[in-house]
């Protein structure tokens, strides 16, 4: 099931998707089914079946937080100068550098380099601590597209991620939330202008997600709608203004993004 949130006539509403194509791609005969409220319990119908054509997706979720995890893959960590860490590295992103499918990343004028990193999010769907890792499924309400859009530069100068990670646009997500997929080896890919820039899967994992929700709801609460960042593969590159950046993951569908300058 995918669960989409959508502008109609100025409002937002959550929906389920219905009738895409066999590659996940939204088509002509693409339908939302409206429902009441949110979607962290049982969907419930508004009433109105409307053409997604005739709406706008926004961003999938509002997090309380971005839980996002560094170094997951090792040929990332190794681009990076580094090694995998033997447990999973964790930050935060705000929930202000949320931004959906067709908005813009924003280059701020303190970097030079700023940098897309494709990964897979996972969406929690209930309040929950402590998690073991055997029962971790419970607490998942699907998956999404999200990249942890980098200011390489800041990140280096600073010595730790906040600034270089935190700023507003910095974290694309979309376009919906699939409740039902194979995360053992799902596909990700990013291309910019539509050269490939990063292909992997989530078998190169370093910490699998049951593991990594296992260990940060060891740490904090994690609320419905929180974000789990799950790493990124190899090949993470610059990105420049006019760029249009596409983050793609096998089963979910894609998340495109255009490049501008901050103003």
């Amino acid at each position: 099931m995918r669960i989409v949130r959508v502008a109609v006539d100025g409002e937002l509403f959550y929906g389920v998707l219905e009738g895409v194509s066999a590659e996940n791609e939204p088509t002509e005969a693409s339908l939302v089914v409206l429902i009441t409220g949110h979607p962290f319990g049982d969907l419930v119908p508004e009433g109105r079946i409307i053409p997604l054509a005739d709406t706008r997706l926004v961003a999938p979720v509002l997090p309380s937080k971005i839980v996002a995890v560094g170094k997951n893959y090792a040929d990332h960590a190794k681009e990076m100068g580094g090694v995998a860490p033997a447990s999973p590295l964790i930050f935060l992103k705000p929930s202000t550098s949320i931004i959906g499918p067709g908005e813009a990343i924003a280059l701020p004028w303190q970097s030079e380099k700023v940098e897309h990193e494709s990964e897979l999010a996972v969406v929690i769907g209930r309040l929950c601590s402590d998690v073991p890792a055997e029962r971790a499924h419970e607490v998942i309400l699907g998956y999404t597209c999200a990249n942890d859009v980098t200011a390489r530069d800041l990140q280096h100068a600073d010595g730790q991620w906040s600034r270089a990670k935190g700023f507003d646009t910095f974290c694309p997500i979309g376009p919906w939330i699939e409740t039902d997929l194979d995360v053992e080896d799902a596909r990700i890919t990013c291309t910019v202008d539509g050269v490939v820039r990063q292909a992997g899967s989530t078998i190169d994992m370093v910490h699998d997600i049951s593991t990594l929700i296992s260990y940060i709801s060891s740490i904090m609460t994690l609320i419905p709608g929180d974000l789990i960042l799950t790493g990124t593969p190899a090949g993470v590159g610059p990105i420049v203004a006019g760029n249009s950046v596409t983050v793609a993951i096998e089963g979910i569908g894609s998340l495109t993004n255009v490049v501008v300058d901050r103003v």
